[in-house]
């Protein structure tokens, strides 16, 4: 076994920071679900919260601009007014993996 090292820092609700011996990678999500942005590898997460069951999967660039647009939006909506956006940003959740 060779020696590791993982640091993530919030940046926003739901963006995070990765520092890893590896490199710096962006993810964006939460529970269930994200997007992990690195220098050589871009993937896909969908998990069980609780569980520690998920799959992973590469994904494109276009895919990447779509949901960085997405999120910025989301990201400028939520500064502006947190009330507004809260509900809908919990609204996907299910309800069988409360916080």
């Amino acid at each position: 076994m060779g020696f590791r090292f993982q640091k993530r820092i919030p940046i926003f609700p739901g963006v995070y920071l990765n520092l890893s011996k590896s490199g710096v990678s962006l993810s964006l999500g939460g529970h269930g679900a994200s997007v992990n942005l690195g220098s050589e590898r871009r993937t896909v997460n969908f998990g069980i919260p609780g569980t520690g069951m998920s799959y992973r999967m590469p994904i494109s660039t276009g895919i990447i601009g779509m949901l960085l647009v997405a999120i910025t939006v989301i990201a400028l909506v939520y500064f502006l007014k947190p009330d507004l956006i809260r509900p809908v940003l919990h609204a996907w959740q299910p309800r069988l993996f409360p916080n």
